[in-house]
């Protein structure tokens, strides 16, 4: 089903990470495809301070294409949203467990009996809370263990400020013996307080130990939307594949792109993502992707995050991207010859 009236707004948002969404927002690319339609393109993070930005998590805003990560996207599509997966991204971003200065723990084996750190957050979704459950959950079975085989240990976030704080100041106090972060802001956290890598989940060869909240991270849409302007759909993910075109042959103008993205210093982006990742940031639906995500989902639903089940395969739907590269293959090839 099409309907011939064009929306007056499209919006998008997206995580502090990585994303096409965020290459093409610099670049100009996205307000430029729908300007002569009379379409505005904006951001939710963006917008006016009354907007409701809590729809990054709920999808609550049907005209809203979402690139971040999986735990809200599966959070919302099991309390009844009516979203679409259309895309799926694998980008490495630094993931790591972290003990106290001095500290002899080192490698996944050694995390048997310790107190690992798990924050609370008084927020609908604890995606905090699942990050760090999921992460050590990595790092246990990547030696065989599980997450009976340590204490867990409730850390409530109230009253810090910063990601990771609660965690590290646990560490720092001596309430916990690991805590698990990732990515840039993670990298200069770790670095003020001295805290040492006891594992690097990144450097775990098999990349189920590293199935998280941003592995594989989704690109989600409405499904009114997608029924209503599948075309416009098709157009918004076509940009996006041509700024991931763009992106793997500028790694300086990504890495500074991050940088504003994840409010993170030089130093904190280079840590934080290999290199090369200017390369990852094409979206697609393979079989390997989409059974990644549906380890994430069962594991998310067996801590209890999840209310009702997600069948991925069902939820993902390949027609707009496959259309997207269509369009994007005709707005790139080259005329008839003369």
């Amino acid at each position: 089903m099409t309907d011939a009236r064009v929306p007056g707004t499209l919006w998008f948002t997206r995580c502090p990470v990585p994303t096409a969404t965020g290459v093409a927002a610099d670049r100009g690319w996205l307000a430029a495809e729908f300007a002569p339609d009379g379409i505005a393109v904006r951001s939710l993070q963006d917008a006016d301070p009354g907007a409701d930005r809590a729809t990054h998590y709920t999808h609550d805003l049907p005209g809203l294409f979402r690139e971040g990560g999986n735990v809200p996207a599966l959070w919302a599509r099991s309390r009844g949203q009516d979203t679409r997966l259309v895309g799926l991204t694998w980008i490495e971003e630094r993931q790591v467990v972290l003990v106290a200065p001095g500290s002899p723990v080192r490698g996944a084996a050694a995390l048997r009996g310790l107190r690992l750190a798990v924050p609370r957050h008084d927020v609908p979704i604890d995606f905090w809370r699942a990050m760090a459950l999921r992460g050590f959950e990595g790092a246990l079975a990547s030696a065989g263990l599980g997450l009976g085989d340590a204490r867990l240990v409730d850390v409530p976030a109230a009253g810090h400020t910063g990601q990771w704080a609660a965690e590290l100041d646990a560490l720092r106090r001596g309430e916990a013996d690991a805590v698990y972060v990732k990515g840039a802001l993670a990298v200069e956290s770790a670095r003020r307080a001295g805290a040492e890598v006891a594992v690097e989940l990144d450097a775990l060869p098999d990349p189920a130990h590293r199935v998280n909240n941003g592995t594989p991270r989704p690109l989600t849409v409405h499904r009114e939307l997608l029924e209503r302007h599948p075309d416009l759909v098709a157009r918004f993910l076509a940009v996006l594949l041509r700024a991931a075109d763009w992106a793997a042959g500028e790694p300086e103008e990504v890495a500074r792109i991050l940088g504003a993205e994840t409010g993170a210093g030089v130093e904190g982006v280079a840590g934080a993502y290999r290199a090369g990742t200017h390369r990852t940031l094409h979206p697609d639906l393979s079989g390997a992707r989409l059974d990644l995500l549906a380890r994430q989902e069962a594991a998310l639903r067996a801590h209890g995050f999840l209310p009702e089940a997600v069948d991925v395969r069902a939820w993902a739907d390949p027609e707009p991207l496959r259309r997207a590269h269509q369009l994007l293959a005709a707005t790139t090839s080259p005329g008839p010859a003369a």
